[in-house]
């Protein structure tokens, strides 16, 4: 159908919304059909939305069924919309979790040991120094670490520069990833 100024003027404050709430949209095309199906009340409007972002498609169609607010063609818009924004959250929420999934611990070896004083340096790959603590050793006893232990660690910024925390003993029973 063809869509009036109105109609034209709401989809593309829509679109302006998601845009501004999902910065990725590289293209989104709407298409708004009047349904003659149901002649003894008015037109079911039918919207399909085509989103493309970076690495997906989303498609949605809101098929109006037997929804009588769906004969008001804004209504069946915002339905549209709404359910267009879900799909970028969720496919937000999923790209946020995948990132959390593959990053990768920093890691080193155990360079000097300082057990009088409850602390030791990693040295890491690239030759940096990051300071940790006895608490910091998760499953093992800082007591029995050794010169030359692969660990792996979070790195956070301490008062005094970087340090680790969370340092993991790699081996054979060790996650290393």
């Amino acid at each position: 159908m063809s869509p009036s100024e109105a109609m034209e003027r709401n989809i593309r404050e829509r679109v302006e919304k998601l845009d501004s709430f999902y910065d990725g949209i590289m293209s989104c095309r709407v298409m708004v059909e009047a349904s003659h199906k149901h002649h003894h009340q008015g037109n079911v409007y039918h919207v399909r939305i085509d989103l493309t972002v970076p690495g997906h498609e989303l498609a949605v169609s809101r098929d109006p069924g037997l929804d009588h607010a769906h004969e008001d063609v804004y209504v069946a818009i915002r339905d549209a919309f709404d359910a267009a924004r879900r799909q970028l959250e969720d496919l937000e929420r999923r790209q946020r979790s995948q990132v959390k999934m593959h990053e990768v611990q920093a890691h080193g070896r155990i360079s000097r040991l300082i057990p009088a004083e409850d602390y030791g340096i990693i040295e890491t790959p690239d030759g940096r120094e990051i300071y940790f603590h006895r608490h910091s050793v998760v499953n093992s006893d800082f007591d029995r670490l050794t010169v030359g232990t692969a660990v792996r660690f979070a790195e956070e910024m301490g008062e005094e520069g970087p340090q680790a925390s969370s340092v993991r003993v790699e081996g054979k029973h060790h996650l290393i990833g």
